[in-house]
């Protein structure tokens, strides 16, 4: 048997030197959470965003989605993450089918458990647009991807599969409002929102 020449395998080691670099740039593109992929960096409104941290909303045995949230710099707490400047986004991936009524019941007993009685007032008008954009999808089915974007100088849009569904809707407090749904102190899922932060699973 015929030994490979020594320039032949410095070449060879130089191509699986490559090889492990590019599998580990492609490994750090993205987190995964119950089988579901997140990439790490996104860009929306000329803006780059990163993975703050992931999570699952979860009840029983019955998984609902994997939700990760992108801000333009880590944070840690609630009250760091509703001071992020710049454009959010929660992203939601759906891991079973769900009547979007559903969803609107959620999103507005979640806003109501997170806000004053004067913060609901000055929502209710814009709450009320919201549901109707939610509303509007019918429902919402296994893989699907549902986000809910801050985009400065516009607002709270709602996109599914990566179409708008109704116009943005102004206001951070607002977004503010829709965030503290799943990071507030009464969070629809205690787990989710460790998992969104970063922080270790209470």
């Amino acid at each position: 048997m015929t030994l490979p020449s020594l320039p032949s395998l410095r070449a060879l080691f130089k191509r699986l030197v490559l090889v492990g670099l590019v599998l580990a740039g492609a490994a750090a593109q993205a987190a995964s959470i119950s089988g579901v992929s997140f990439e790490d960096r996104i860009r929306i409104a000329e803006t780059d965003l990163v993975l703050n941290g992931t999570g699952l909303r979860a009840v029983l045995m019955f998984k609902g989605y994997a939700a990760g949230l992108y801000l333009t710099k880590k944070a840690r707490t609630p009250e760091q993450v509703l001071a992020t400047p710049g454009a959010k986004r929660v992203q939601m991936k759906m891991l079973l089918d769900v009547e979007a009524k559903e969803f609107v019941k959620a999103i507005d007993v979640g806003v109501k458990r997170n806000s004053s009685e004067a913060q609901q007032a000055a929502l209710k008008d814009r709450m009320a647009q919201f549901d109707r954009n939610v509303a509007q999808i019918g429902t919402v089915k296994k893989g699907d991807v549902v986000n809910l974007d801050f985009i400065p100088a516009h607002g709270l849009l709602l996109t599914l599969n990566g179409q708008p569904r109704g116009e943005p809707i102004a206001g951070d407090d607002l977004y503010a409002g829709v965030l503290k749904i799943f990071i507030g102190e009464l969070p629809v899922d205690k787990k989710l929102k460790a998992g969104l932060l970063g922080t270790p699973t209470p």
